[in-house]
């Protein structure tokens, strides 16, 4: 029998020591790795040479669609003079119209929003450009507890009671509240709905700007819209003391939040974006940054798992007021005590996400079969419905399945929240379930539902079959798609810095995974906080520094290996260096 190895503990430090008969059914090892396709070599060398590219990036430019000469230079340096016309997007000129009467008016305008962070910077934007040009403009956030996303019947009656509106102008929310608004423009109040979601059943009966309507434009973020509306607000009023660029910051921590593809304009905003995000005029987000511990220089990774957490944290929880004020103060004080705030609302939030977690694996233990199972739905009295969202991304992404959580109040009324796995549109799937539900809404990959607690085991039943009707065994199965192989010695400093002329990275610009083969470990590995490794490695003459998230936790089997990798900055005592970051290892393939 072949030896297999795992870490041994002396006094923190793991040295790496043979065992006998130990199991290697981790998540790892059941993914599939696939190689990239090979790309035509005469091309790759002509962008290598021509934007003195290593070979290996220029042929992961071409599968992704960005090779020839328009097109990689263009990615590569993504400009915003590259912008397209605003009055493109379908019912721009209606809605720009409509906002300058209201403004010359001086009518009462509320800006009715969304509580996550592509809604909180949406609003943020769109309050600062109305306030600059002089008009009366109030904000307004639904509580998700008893009013729910977007234009809810309860939602619009205390609006209306509060606000007294002459004109609601509806962000990242409004797509499929035709009867909402309805009930609005009875009551003599005209709407404005400028959101991304898609389309589902009856419009509204007012101006939309939504990139699904058009040919184009499918993948911008609210955000990016408001963006864009801004800009055809300023093509018709100039305003000479608003310069739009000093928004990029927050159109690009709405467009990363919102996991929206990064290409195209969402990629211009975000590079733009993260880049003016080092020199920030916001003091709210100066303040988040420092609570948060965020430096320069900005990611999507800084923003995904940092700055977006804090400011979702309180809509999660309740209502989202206290970081729409962070973003929207102008005083310094006030920014570091909101900050403050939603640090703590945000160490609230994981404490609550754990223990739903917990008590979610025990239901799963009882009534999930991977073999037999295509999907997974979840539900049980008094889980939060601020958390439920991400319950059930952690369970998809574990167990690569579509995943709905849903949790109930004492009335039976239940909120749920799913996301999916390629080849499972949630928004198809719950139309299929439509009858049982209250409503529903959201994309192909994430969706949120009402249901009745009567409803809930039939639905179960049905979205379970349309899964299993949908999904094939190989959907079901994790891949680990590779993007190109590379030796130790070249994960140098040159390479380092042509990846972050790569950058940004996110969905649909994945961050690359290489693949190096026959790798030994160097010495001992060190186990950090208990579940991290970190490991030098060497391949022939090369060796270069290693870290595992997780890794001490993963059973290894005997060297030489195979690693699947990321290649990260290393930055210590001002000295940067690359490093690789592991995400799976397997036998090294003779």
């Amino acid at each position: 029998m072949g030896k297999d190895w795992e870490l041994s503990s002396r006094k923190h430090t793991h040295t790496l020591q043979p065992v006998h008969e130990r199991r290697q059914d981790t998540a790892m090892s059941h993914c599939r790795w696939i190689f990239p396709e090979p790309v035509e070599d005469g091309y790759v060398r002509s962008m290598s040479e021509a934007y003195q590219l290593h070979p290996v990036l220029s042929a992961l430019l071409v599968r992704r669609g960005f090779g020839g000469p328009d097109g990689c230079g263009s990615f590569m340096d993504p400009r915003l003079a590259s912008l397209d016309d605003p009055f493109l997007l379908p019912n721009m000129e209606a809605t720009i119209r409509r906002m300058l009467v209201a403004v010359d008016s001086h009518e009462r305008i509320v800006l009715y929003g969304d509580y996550d962070v592509d809604g909180i910077t949406s609003l943020t934007l769109m309050t600062r450009l109305l306030r600059a040009a002089g008009a009366d403009v109030r904000t307004f956030l639904p509580r998700r507890m008893g009013e729910g996303y977007g234009l809810s019947a309860e939602g619009v009656q205390r609006c209306l009671d509060d606000e007294h509106p002459s004109l609601v102008i509806a962000l990242d929310c409004g797509t499929s509240s035709a009867r909402e608004i309805a009930l609005l423009m009875e009551k003599g109040v005209d709407v404005l709905v400028i959101d991304h979601h898609e389309i589902k059943g009856e419009l509204p009966a007012c101006p939309l700007v939504n990139p699904k309507l058009g040919a184009d434009y499918h993948y911008l973020c609210t955000a990016g819209l408001v963006f864009k509306t801004c800009h055809a607000f300023l093509k018709q009023r100039r305003l000479p003391d608003f310069d739009l660029r000093e928004y990029l910051d927050l159109v690009a921590l709405g467009t990363v939040a919102d996991v929206v593809p990064l290409v195209h304009e969402n990629r211009i905003f975000v590079k733009r974006g993260l880049e003016r995000m080092a020199s920030t005029r916001w003091v709210g987000l100066q303040a988040l940054m420092e609570v948060s511990r965020t430096r320069p220089p900005f990611s999507p990774m800084h923003v995904s798992f940092q700055l977006a957490p804090r400011l979702n944290a309180t809509g999660r929880l309740g209502t989202a007021q206290e970081s729409l004020e962070l973003l929207l103060t102008d005083d310094a004080e006030e920014a570091h005590v909101l900050a403050e705030a939603l640090d703590a609302h945000n160490r609230e939030r994981r404490t609550l996400e754990e223990h739903t977690v917990r008590e979610a694996m025990l239901k799963l233990e009882d009534v999930f079969d991977p073999a037999r199972d295509a999907a997974i739905v979840l539900g049980a009295d008094g889980w939060h419905p601020g958390v439920i969202g991400i319950v059930s991304g952690r369970f998809c992404r574990d167990y690569h399945r579509p995943a709905l959580v849903i949790g109930f109040d004492e009335n039976g009324q239940g909120k749920g929240s799913g996301r999916s796995i390629t080849g499972l549109s949630l928004v198809d799937a719950l139309g299929e379930c439509s009858d049982l539900l209250i409503n529903f809404g959201g994309h192909e990959m994430a969706a949120g539902l009402t249901i009745r607690k009567e409803n809930f085991e039939a639905f179960r039943e049905r979205f379970l079959a349309y899964a299993r009707e949908h999904l094939c065994g190989e959907m079901l199965e994790p891949k680990l798609r590779l993007d190109g192989e590379l030796a130790l010695r070249e994960v140098d400093d040159d390479l380092l810095n042509q990846l972050t002329m790569l950058q940004p990275f996110g969905s649909a610009n994945h961050t690359p995974v290489f693949c190096s083969r026959r790798v030994e470990p160097v010495g001992s590995g060190n186990v950090l906080r208990e579940k991290h490794l970190r490991l030098r490695l060497k391949q022939d003459d090369a060796s270069l520094f290693a870290i595992w998230f997780n890794g001490a936790q993963e059973h290894l089997p005997p060297p030489p290996w195979d690693i699947a990798y990321v290649i990260e900055r290393n930055e210590y005592r001002g000295v940067v260096t690359p490093q690789i970051q592991i995400r799976a290892v397997r036998a090294a393939c003779k």
